[in-house]
């Protein structure tokens, strides 16, 4: 087991690599800047490295002094696409793209995972498996890994995987929050195209208006949600985008509108779906405008294994005490594509406090903002969690067999 004060030799390490990677982010699937990061900060360790084929992915395996199963750990590299506004002194160099969402310090803490099990490879009874995911803000970066072998990296398909996700806002410094079942949302976009015939602002009756049709479409969905799902089996959809015209006193020919969709079970993801292209295709009709309706299921909804969830929260009682370990009452209406990884084996992702003291949790900027700010200090609670999961999993696998 493995604490935060495990971790006070490696600090300077983990900030410094955790300060390089915020100063320096990158997009998508390609990074190399944060991939070249990643390995020089594993150079040294008995790690059997390997790098992905369509994406700057690192695989790094530990092998275990005695023989047993394997365990993974995920860290995603990626950023966002956000001016930073977080005033730190190792802000973003890259115009327009921030670590906004924490992953710096995913990966950092990763990183810290590798070295604390390192240091007490010969005590492990197997091996555990580190997965540096680029593209988790939108491009299925683990469903590639996936793809590419990363479950079986170490000669067998993993017995179990974590990941952490760091929160600069709801959960002060420190505290680790997690629950059985449905954790996280799947998310899905929308894209919605009316296509009618423009003409003179002065005379609607000679056009066909897309713009009311959108409009309508808009309000009708939010209805629809409503009246749609199960008040205890939710759904949320937000319109993010609608555009339609260029000139106060010209109809336009055709407008769209962008939509994210969240649901917490496959049922109700399937139900909305199928609504969703009713209520549009309805208006549509009703209007006499041409619609067409892109339907993008992205994210798959975030299910951790209750064992795996409760044996995470037994575990991290056990090293943190019972003040800063807590099962989460409900999900998160955010998604994640750790989903892929937990729909092919069991597993459990949780939440970490990264709040800087002083900072009311309740008002802090939250994940994704670009005045969002993590502290430094949760990368060494995040890598302690980690090495803790791992080396507990593959010890009471040890016990089992």
């Amino acid at each position: 087991m493995f604490t935060a004060s495990d971790t006070v030799h490696l600090a300077d390490r983990l900030i410094g690599l955790r300060h390089a990677l915020h100063r320096e982010p990158e997009l998508g699937l390609d990074l190399p800047l944060t991939q070249a990061k990643v390995l020089a900060a594993l150079d040294g360790l008995p790690l059997e490295i390997s790098t992905g084929r369509d994406l700057t992915s690192v695989t790094a395996v530990l092998r275990g002094g005695c023989p047993g199963p394997a365990v993974l750990l995920r860290g995603d590299m990626d950023a966002l696409p956000v001016q930073e506004e977080s005033g730190v002194d190792f802000a973003s160099e890259i115009p327009g793209v921030m670590h906004a969402c924490g992953h710096d310090l995913h990966t950092s803490a990763v990183v810290g995972a590798a070295h604390l099990l390192a240091s007490r490879r010969e005590e492990l009874a197997g091996d555990v498996v580190f997965m540096f995911q680029p593209g988790e803000e939108g491009q299925r970066g683990a469903k590639l890994m996936i793809d590419e072998g990363v479950l079986d990296a170490a000669g067998s398909t993993v017995i179990a995987a974590y990941a952490i996700h760091v929160a600069s806002t709801v959960l002060p410094l420190g505290v680790v929050a997690t629950r059985p079942g449905t954790i996280l949302a799947a998310s899905d976009s929308v894209t919605v195209t009316v296509h009618g015939r423009g003409g003179h602002g002065s005379s609607p009756h000679l056009a066909v208006d897309p713009v009311p049709a959108l409009c309508e479409m808009v309000t009708a969905l939010q209805t629809m949600i409503t009246r749609t799902a199960d008040a205890f089996d939710p759904a949320v959809l937000t319109v993010g985008s609608i555009h339609a015209g260029s000139a106060f006193n010209v109809i336009p020919a055709s407008g769209t509108f962008q939509a994210t969709v969240r649901t917490f079970s496959p049922a109700t993801h399937q139900k909305i779906q199928s609504a969703v292209r009713r209520v549009v295709q309805g208006i549509a009709d009703a209007h006499a405008v041409r619609v067409e309706i892109d339907y993008q299921a992205n994210y798959p909804v975030t299910v951790n294994d209750p064992s795996e969830a409760a044996f995470a929260l037994s575990t991290l009682r056990t090293i943190l005490g019972e003040q800063r370990v807590f099962e989460a009452p409900q999900p998160v209406a955010g998604a994640e594509d750790f989903s892929f990884v937990l729909d092919r084996v069991p597993g459990a992702y949780l939440m970490v406090g990264a709040v800087p003291p002083g900072t009311d949790p309740a008002t802090a900027p939250m994940n994704h903002a670009p005045q969002a700010v993590f502290d430094d200090r949760s990368v060494l609670e995040a890598a302690a969690v980690l090495a803790s999961l791992a080396a507990a999993r593959l010890a009471s696998a040890g016990l089992a067999s």
